[in-house]
């Protein structure tokens, strides 16, 4: 499965590289631009596949032009400063969605990619849903290379149990052990840097709107007035009264710490954290 995985990135990664216009992997350098957020922890994987691409097409040099911050909360400063300087990186990380069409293809600043998923075959290959993600009427304009799996409960066993709780599977029972683990000098929650409390509402809202409303409220038919929808805002409110008070100074990395280490029972992020905590403290030790 390891080995599968691993074809499947660089064949992500390779598919971004050949959407660039056939002159930009023909210039004098031959050089290619990676603009990412995958630094850190995640650093190592990106480095794997540049190799990997590198070996496959050796007259192209990849220039890895990472800027480090969880969520890509600097490198997308770092990325309207060089769009509007007209400094666009060859290629460069975004989530699927308005996050790219809100802005840089509503600027005309892409180039529509709807020939290489006809050439390529992606139009099949892809889910149609994540491809209306990607796309206008005038095109598509980004290719997937991974998916991000959020809404993950992070816990480690033994500790719940020294605690007497159990592993809530609701918000509601999550707000019923809360006042349990705090009587005992525990957080019931951590929380890291701003985009770590963004995760955690879009799970709650997910989990009060359920699938059909979630994606109503993106849609613009059901609005942000709606009662449903704030009744998602009353949840987080009540859920981030029992969260840690220095989740600001915090990367994703050390929040996920703090459940390690014994002094918060829970951490909701990303599927990717298993990778990070078995590196740094090995098989078993926690739930997810």
């Amino acid at each position: 499965m390891k080995a599968r995985w691993s074809l499947l990135l660089v064949v992500g990664l390779v598919s971004v590289l050949l959407a660039l216009p056939a002159a930009a992997l023909a210039q004098a350098t031959g050089e290619v631009e990676i603009f990412s957020w995958w630094a850190g922890d995640e650093g190592p994987a990106l480095e794997a596949m540049i190799a990997e691409f590198e070996k496959r097409n050796p007259g192209v040099r990849i220039n890895n032009a990472t800027v480090t911050g969880g969520a890509g909360v600097n490198a997308k400063a770092v990325l309207k400063t060089r769009m509007l300087g007209g400094d666009p990186p060859g290629t460069f990380q975004v989530h699927a969605g308005q996050e790219l069409i809100g802005t840089w293809v509503i600027a005309r600043r892409m180039e529509d990619l709807s020939f290489l998923f006809e050439e390529q075959g992606w139009y099949d290959a892809f889910p149609a849903g994540l491809i209306a993600l990607l796309s206008t009427g005038d095109g598509v304009w980004s290719v997937p290379v991974n998916i991000h799996r959020s809404n993950v409960l992070w816990y480690v066993p033994e500790n719940l149990e020294r605690w007497g709780v159990g592993v809530p599977r609701t918000w509601d029972e999550f707000l019923a052990i809360a006042p349990t683990l705090q009587a005992q000098g525990v957080t019931p929650l951590s929380l890291g840097e701003n985009w770590t409390a963004t995760h955690l509402w879009e799970s709650v809202a997910l989990a009060v709107l359920g699938p059909e409303k979630w994606q109503q409220l993106w849609t613009g038919e059901l609005p942000f007035t709606a009662p449903e929808a704030v009744a998602v805002w009353d949840l987080f409110g009540q859920i981030l009264q029992y969260t840690n008070a220095d989740a600001a100074s915090l990367s994703w990395q050390q929040a996920t710490d703090m459940v390690v280490s014994g002094g918060v029972a829970l951490n909701l992020s990303l599927l990717n954290i298993c990778r990070f905590r078995r590196r740094g403290y090995g098989e078993g030790r926690g739930g997810g």
